[in-house]
């Protein structure tokens, strides 16, 4: 059974599969261009009438009907002997297919993990043997910078999952959020934040709650839309102590008093309305 951990890393190869081809060329070949067409394709293979088996991304590079490259992407958790043979006949089976090149990238969280799926693989088929290509933590950056967070969206991500207990690479990535504005930004903050061990949760929450976040912020909508969905004055309680707190409007116990006795959601939305303008905390309350 796959983890949120694992589908989420598919994801970020499925959503955007030109981050494959950008990891081959960052860490494996710096010649390879990224200068092409690239898509997702099927991860279905069969070798016998009685067997399927699927890899977990396949994308190709290069034009539909003439590709250049294959790619079978796999994210591997933990050690498991039969899944290195079944990435043999993956590569071998896309080979088939496509009649072009065939790399296998594994994805792993771990340097235990990764120096195992690095391993050369020998197969019982004379002189056919495989390499797959690792991306562990090893090959994955501490990014620090905003410019390169958002440069690449999806390396920053897993940046965050392997070195994300150091908070200037959170921070890093929260400041790259910001720069993509409210269409994007949500989805990538999901995706660090499911990938995230519990010290990395803790680091983003923080940094989220106390950076002033501007009207359109993906942290404002989604504190205020929580709220909404839940169809609770709880729930938008919630959503408005969270947005006064990231725009540093400080909540008397005075006011504290008179919000949590407010029954009316119409009300506690409206405040929080205000909230994201306001000056201070009067603003909000009039």
């Amino acid at each position: 059974m796959s983890s949120i951990i694992h589908d989420t890393l598919n994801a970020l190869f499925r959503s955007r599969p030109a981050f494959a081809v950008e990891i081959l060329q960052r860490i494996y070949d710096p010649d390879l261009s990224t200068d092409t067409y690239v898509e997702v394709t099927s991860g279905e293979f069969n070798d016998r009438h009685s067997r399927d088996f699927y890899a977990d991304t396949v994308i190709t590079l290069g034009p539909p009907k003439s590709p250049e490259l294959g790619i079978v992407v796999e994210v591997q958790l933990n050690v498991t002997e039969e899944k290195r043979l079944a990435w043999a006949r993956y590569a071998a089976a896309l080979w088939l297919r496509l009649d072009c090149p065939v790399v296998v990238l594994v994805v792993c969280a771990t340097d235990k993990v990764a120096a195992w799926a690095a391993a050369p693989i020998v197969t019982d088929l004379p002189e056919y043997s495989l390499t797959p290509l690792v991306m562990g933590p090893d090959q994955v950056p501490a990014i620090t910078d905003p410019v390169e967070a958002v440069a690449c969206m999806e390396l920053a991500t897993v940046s965050v999952m392997i070195h994300g207990q150091s908070r200037p690479v959170v921070e890093a990535f929260v400041a790259a959020l910001a720069k993509l504005g409210s269409q994007h930004a949500p989805q990538y903050y999901e995706y660090a934040y499911d990938l995230g061990s519990e010290g990395v949760k803790q680091n983003l929450e923080e940094i989220m709650s106390s950076t002033a976040w501007p009207v359109y912020s993906p942290f404002a909508r989604e504190h205020f839309g929580r709220g909404k969905a839940e169809g609770k004055v709880e729930g938008e309680i919630e959503a408005l102590i969270t947005v006064l707190e990231a725009r540093g409007l400080t909540v008397t116990d005075q006011a504290r008093v008179r919000i949590d006795a407010c029954t009316d959601p119409t009300q506690v939305q409206e405040w929080i309305r205000r909230a994201v303008t306001a000056d201070s905390l009067d603003d909000v309350l009039a």
